[in-house]
């Protein structure tokens, strides 16, 4: 199930909070591979060092997860872990690590969380992909500049939210006001142990004016209806619309995806906001132009028998994708190639924003 290398660091590459790359030498004399470290879980990786390898996903020739991944320095181990914390992530693997979460006992917000019973309307915007991430963030905050916008990961792809230089990018960028991971994931800013405190971290905890609940990179799909990660933002609808928040349906569309599944409205917005969400939310159909806007919101219509489907006008929004300080790609695709992508998701960050009043 792992494919093990040894080999010994040659070079590091570039570094974003919580991650750095590596060049490394196989031991094997199968020459040289990228790998990835996560230096909270590992420590410090410098040239020279042994390092013991999981190259299960390079050999797969995964696009978001290309890379080997450090399991150990075995000659040079990091010191034990200090302070107080014991919700335990990526529990009963090898790489299980303790965190202290917002809503335990010996955190200091364990008495606003235990209390907390809502979020107090706030809109939170569900995606399935991470890519459509930084294009909510843009869409939203082209509607209100000051906005706070916190990001809620899930478990469904990348468990350590380190992985993801697109939120490194944009916590640089002052754009996003701070992360939340929840279940299985780990690294964020607060860390919680469900999407429901998660939710409630967010607005109490790092005064959130909007949430954006989405996987992290990269996702599991079968090419079956349910069998997807991403269905997932169902379940985060249910529990927005549970803590009385205001939950915004972002659609995965696409002009160019050469899957017919997905292209238009994919099946999986179908099949998450259809099937796996039971409360109501607003599901923002963007003002595409042409025939291809036409098919889009003929095919958003089967949403409306469960929720309110919300037309949302994309002008301008193209512009604020340019602008955007992080490279935007969903599948491989950028802006140019599959604009629609990420301005159906900038059009969900829009309406959200506009909701704050």
């Amino acid at each position: 199930m792992i494919r093990w290398r040894d080999g010994r660091v040659r070079d590091l590459g570039r570094s974003w909070p919580g991650a750095v790359e590596l060049v490394v030498e196989l031991a094997s004399g199968e020459g040289e591979c990228r790998a990835l470290a996560y230096p909270a879980l590992v420590g410090d990786p410098q040239p020279g060092d042994r390092v013991l390898l999981n190259t299960t996903a390079l050999a797969l020739g995964l696009g978001t997860g290309g890379y080997a991944f450090v399991i150990a320095l075995p000659d040079r181990l990091p010191p034990d872990p200090k302070g107080p914390g014991h919700l335990v992530k990526a529990r009963y693997t090898p790489m299980q690590a303790t965190v202290l979460g917002a809503d335990e006992q010996d955190s200091e917000h364990h008495a606003l969380l235990r209390d907390a019973d809502g979020i107090a309307g706030m809109p939170v915007v569900t995606a399935d992909l991470h890519s459509a991430l930084p294009a909510v963030v843009a869409g939203a905050l082209t509607e209100r500049p000051t906005a706070r916008v916190v990001y809620v990961m899930l478990d469904g792809g990348a468990l350590p939210l380190w992985f993801s230089r697109t939120v490194a990018q944009l916590r640089a960028a002052g754009l996003l006001a701070g992360s939340v991971t929840v279940g299985q994931a780990f690294g964020g800013d607060v860390e919680a142990v469900t999407v429901h405190t998660g939710l409630l971290a967010a607005r109490h905890v790092l005064a959130a004016d909007i949430a954006v609940v989405a996987q992290g990179p990269g996702n599991l799909g079968t090419g079956t209806p349910w069998g997807f990660s991403g269905v997932a933002v169902g379940e985060a609808v249910n529990a927005a619309a549970v803590l009385q928040g205001r939950p915004v349906g972002a659609l995965r569309v696409s002009q160019a995806d050469p899957r017919p599944r997905h292209r238009g409205v994919s099946h999986h917005s179908v099949t998450a906001y259809g099937r796996v969400a039971l409360a109501r939310a607003d599901v923002v159909v963007p003002l595409l132009d042409g025939e291809f806007g036409a098919r889009v919101r003929a095919e958003a219509a089967v949403l409306g028998e469960r929720h309110t489907l919300v037309e949302v006008e994309v002008d301008g929004l193209f512009a604020a994708l340019e602008a955007v300080p992080v490279r935007l790609s969903t599948m491989g695709r950028g802006l140019a190639e599959d604009p629609a992508a990420f301005l159906a998701a900038a059009a969900a960050g829009r309406y959200a924003a506009r909701m704050l009043g």
